[in-house]
């Protein structure tokens, strides 16, 4: 899987959003907001993208394991849920 270029996270108050940044990727009718974990996440998926073209659920668990007190079961649970709701967004190539 990989992050789809061209979105930006910013910071809003106390929540995370996606933004597109060219008008083929801005839809009006719809935002995508984070909070601090996803955008955690999300900042590691584009990260791993760049470095290696792609990224993985594992490699996210183990990551948000390394970050935050989870097990790795919840970290799966967690981590799934979330690649899953980037893929209805359409914000990644899965």
């Amino acid at each position: 899987m990989k992050t789809i270029e061209g979105f930006k996270l910013r910071k809003l108050g106390n929540e995370y959003i996606l933004v597109g940044e060219s008008m083929a990727l801005i839809n009006f009718n719809k935002m995508i907001t984070l909070n601090e974990t996803a955008a955690f996440l999300w900042e590691k998926a584009e990260e791993m993208t760049r470095s290696h073209g792609s990224f993985d659920i594992p490699a996210l668990c183990k990551t948000l394991c390394d970050e935050y007190e989870v097990s790795p079961d919840q970290a799966m649970t967690d981590v799934s849920a979330t690649v899953d709701s980037w893929r209805q967004a359409g914000i990644i190539d899965a």
